[in-house]
């Protein structure tokens, strides 16, 4: 017995735990977003980095089919056409508080810029009745190479991150005004190369990739919000700064603590206990960050290929959707490496949700 237990967390960074993996739904289209309803539906986002057609939400059926969600007419937008009722391009999907949150990056593709109108804009789901509950317009915070990256929300503020022109936006989710923070700042800027299965990431015109703000965090009492860079590292800072309207950028930046340094990020989750769940898309392994910056490994597998925007469910499942981003044509020298179907796994990690 001694020999077993003694060999246990060897066996598990070796990848013994393979077995925990639970493949839990497939698909031909690449997604890089997964989010559960508490009584088991589930959605899936399918950011269309290349274009081209296809769905940009889903709900994955019990037999495994997908379907778009909420319907058709949001799901088939072609170039030209009217943007207001319609999915551009979408990046981020979350429930919070029975609501379905989709970030549409109003992008035709990965590198343009927002379409005019209200291509750029936040829509609300009810998961319920599944109708449109709110549209919040974000053309009004962008800049010319915005990409709205991801979104969290606490009480009624929403924080987003801007991966193409370095910045947090904090948004009233009530009044659907907001604002720029940290522009350009070393904790909104990708300066890292990104690396995924032991390559730098480069462009088409062979440029390393760069993805600023990216992933972003909210701690379980709100006093807190990490975020970070694709390639990290990941910063934090106080709410309450965040959220003074008079506080001056100087001031701001000022209050950003350097919290770890995180690995080239697909995605992350946060529990109710405060750990943060981080994919490494180099090492194909994920994570988990303390609230006191100490570090252990969930599990390594070869079969997290891009693991991204990971999900912690109400019965302590870690949520793994692996899209196989890095080995896209955009970065393959036009030739796409991906292996079909791309999976989503899940995970028991005994871990609670946490429930802004």
């Amino acid at each position: 017995m001694k020999i077993t237990f003694s060999l246990l967390p060897l066996l598990l960074i070796c990848g013994f735990a393979n077995a925990q993996l639970q493949q839990v739904a497939t698909s031909n289209l690449v997604w890089n977003g997964v989010t559960t309803s508490s009584d088991g539906r589930i959605f899936v986002n399918f950011p269309k980095i290349e274009g081209g057609k296809g769905m940009s939400v889903g709900e994955v059926l019990k037999d495994g089919k997908i379907i778009p969600y909420p319907n058709e007419d949001w799901n088939n937008w072609q170039p030209g056409e009217d943007v207001n009722e319609k999915f551009v391009r979408t990046n981020s999907i979350r429930i919070v508080n029975g609501q379905l949150w989709i970030v549409d990056t109003g992008t035709p593709s990965m590198g343009q810029n927002p379409l005019s109108g209200n291509a750029l804009k936040l829509v609300s789901i009810n998961i319920k009745t599944n109708t449109i509950q709110q549209i919040i317009p974000l053309t009004g915070l962008a800049k010319p190479s915005t990409f709205i990256d991801d979104l969290r929300i606490s009480r009624n503020i929403i924080y987003l991150t801007d991966a193409g022109e370095p910045a947090l936006i904090i948004l009233d989710k009530t009044t659907g005004k907001g604002r720029r923070v940290l522009e350009n700042q070393p904790s909104t800027t990708d300066n890292l190369p990104i690396k995924a299965e032991g390559k730098i990431m480069k462009d088409e015109k062979r440029n390393e990739v760069r993805i600023h703000a990216d992933q972003l965090e909210i701690s379980p009492d709100g006093k807190w919000l990490y975020f970070q860079p694709a390639s990290g590292p990941l910063w934090r800072v106080e709410t309450q700064y965040l959220n003074d309207e008079n506080i001056s950028e100087k001031d701001l930046a000022s209050k950003v603590e350097l919290f770890y340094k995180t690995p080239s990020t697909g995605g992350t989750a946060i529990d109710a206990d405060g750990n943060i769940y981080v994919s490494d898309v180099n090492k194909s392994e994920i994570i988990k960050i303390s609230p006191e910056g100490k570090e252990s490994l969930v599990i390594k597998d070869k079969r997290l290929l891009w693991a991204d925007a990971l999900w912690i469910d109400d019965n302590g499942y870690l949520w793994i959707p692996t899209g196989q981003l890095n080995r896209l044509a955009a970065f393959q020298n036009g030739k796409s490496k991906v292996e079909l179907p791309v999976v989503i796994y899940k995970l028991k990690i005994n871990a609670k949700p946490l429930n802004n």
